[in-house]
């Protein structure tokens, strides 16, 4: 058996792309866009009808040219996320524009839109997951969007802090980023780009991993960002791991044995009273990293959703 189809026994395996043929190929159970995966397949010839399916949308739509502009943005997350359904049995995640991270109340408001348009097309808001980044107002807009059904997926997680808020505010998914926490290190000199035994990303998972299971917290948590295999055979038993294809293909390339890292335990404590927003900030104010990392990601992600509206500027 191959390391992917022995991982599947323990992990629930998400494809980290949007890519069709890649997830064909690997068979995942769920599959994850963001901005930059979405302005990649944009990018694409092959998705050349998703990009006039969401310029004649837009201007169906109307509005100031503004208006347009983020409609057919908004119709093209939905579309790609529709395609990729066909291929998957369980949830896409779709991710709310990264600029609108420190408004609930506009989080809220384009979440709904998202779902809506979904719905519209056909599909369930039970296979859709919202993608948020892990800011306090973003979890706070999680937990209102779930009492509607609306189950998000919060990325962008750094820092214990925001793993604990997400728990506490019963938020469906979270997605740690491993590989972003290592790369951080390696950057500052604080290991060495060689260090499999004390990866500090595997690390951050395994105490997330340990805190939710003592708890007996429903939050799921989702691995996310690796930079090797080492990584993911670390974290085998995690509730899901989202992979990148090139991983995924090495992964299903190698026989060699694998074995159970993370296991739940059998009996459970009372959770800690919960973080006030006051602790949270202070909290994660604390991790140097992940103040950094959160920050560079939502404005990474705000860079890519202005280079796919310019894109749609052009051809509106």
């Amino acid at each position: 058996m191959n390391q992917l189809n022995a991982l599947k026994k323990f992990t629930t395996i998400v494809a980290d792309t949007s890519d069709i043929e890649s997830i064909c190929k690997y068979k995942p159970e769920d599959a994850t866009t963001n901005p930059s995966l979405i302005l990649k397949a944009v990018s694409s010839i092959n998705n050349k009808k998703f990009i006039d399916q969401a310029v004649e949308y837009a201007r169906k739509k109307g509005g100031s040219h503004d208006d347009k502009i983020v409609n057919a943005s908004d119709k093209i997350l939905v579309d790609l996320g529709i395609e990729i359904l066909k291929y998957i049995p369980g949830y896409i995640s779709s991710e709310v524009d990264a600029r609108l991270s420190f408004n609930k109340e506009q989080c809220i408001l384009k979440a709904n839109k998202i779902i809506n348009m979904y719905e519209e097309k056909g599909v369930s808001r039970n296979r859709v997951l919202i993608k948020l980044a892990a800011t306090w107002e973003c979890i706070k807009a999680a937990e209102e969007l779930k009492k509607n059904n609306i189950s998000c997926n919060l990325t962008l997680l750094f820092s214990f802090a925001q793993a604990r808020a997400c728990a506490e505010s019963n938020v469906f998914l979270i997605s740690p980023f491993v590989g972003r926490i290592y790369d951080w290190y390696v950057s500052q000199n604080l290991i060495s780009k060689d260090s499999f035994n004390q990866d500090p990303g595997v690390s951050s998972v395994c105490k997330i991993y340990d805190f939710y299971k003592k708890y007996n917290y429903k939050t799921i948590i989702m691995g996310a960002s690796f930079r090797n295999i080492e990584q993911i055979l670390s974290l085998s038993g995690c509730d899901r791991l989202t992979i990148s294809p090139m991983l995924l293909k090495q992964l299903q390339s190698s026989n060699k044995k694998l074995n159970r890292k993370l296991s739940p335990p059998t009996a459970f404590l009372n959770p800690p009273v919960p973080l006030t927003e006051a602790e949270f900030r202070w909290e994660h104010n604390q991790d140097e990293m992940a103040v950094q990392k959160l920050s560079e990601g939502i404005r990474n992600f705000g860079k890519d959703q202005l280079c796919l509206e310019k894109i749609f500027s052009k051809l509106i």
